[in-house]
């Protein structure tokens, strides 16, 4: 059930860098049970947009947060890299992945336990990707590890959920098995899903957002 104050609301953002504008005059609200996509072409102000929203960029104009997002005095959001930035030789194992998620929670020394071990183990379970636990990460696949990086985002569980291109870099079927994945976290959280591909995510999310903004200096 959709709230009737937005989670996060931008009004008249803008984002520049040097002489670059990057974003301007950008007015959204994201309630609880969005599941937004953001469409545009390369360079036209989707990862500017993902920053402003998860606060990481300086801007223009007003970003606000729903007191219910908040943890640590920081907006709680879960998010999804593009798979080609994430180093598969780096040695760790797909539920030392997962765990790292809860790093914010447990902070750099804190470790992991019995009890953050069994929420990774359930969490792999729910993406079908149990069998996969103690393998390293650069034995995956790409469909595998893209579905292994979503458990990272979510362990936490995040009152919302962005990811930048998630269908890169996999097949049709597991594109497929990722979007079904997707479908029901968004009964869970907010999610909004930046991609180019129109023709795909119009059939996924609810709400599209599109941002083209030609680069003026």
């Amino acid at each position: 059930m959709q709230s009737k104050e937005p989670i996060i609301r931008l009004r008249d953002v803008g984002v520049r860098y040097d002489n670059v504008i990057a974003l301007e005059h950008v007015n959204i609200d994201i309630f609880n049970d969005d599941f937004i996509g953001i469409i545009g072409p390369n360079g036209g102000g989707k990862s500017s947009l993902v920053k402003t929203l998860m606060g990481i960029v300086e801007h223009s104009g007003k970003v606000e947060y729903s007191p219910s997002i908040m943890r640590g005095g920081k907006p709680h959001i879960g998010y999804l890299p593009q798979i080609s930035t994430f180093d598969k030789e780096f040695p760790i194992s797909v539920i030392e992945v997962v765990m790292s998620g809860l790093q914010g929670e447990r902070g750099l020394l804190g470790g992991y336990g019995a009890k953050e071990r069994n929420k990774a183990k359930e969490i792999l379970e729910k993406a079908g990707l149990l069998e996969l636990i103690d393998r390293p990460i650069g034995a995956l696949s790409g469909g595998q590890l893209q579905r292994v990086m979503l458990c990272r985002a979510i362990i936490s569980q995040p009152k919302v959920l962005i990811l930048d291109e998630p269908a890169n870099f996999v097949d049709n079927r597991f594109e497929n098995e990722l979007y079904n994945l997707l479908h029901h976290l968004s009964e869970q959280m907010a999610i909004v899903m930046v991609s180019h591909d129109i023709g795909t995510i119009s059939s996924v999310v609810r709400n599209i957002v599109c941002v083209n903004r030609h680069v003026h200096r």
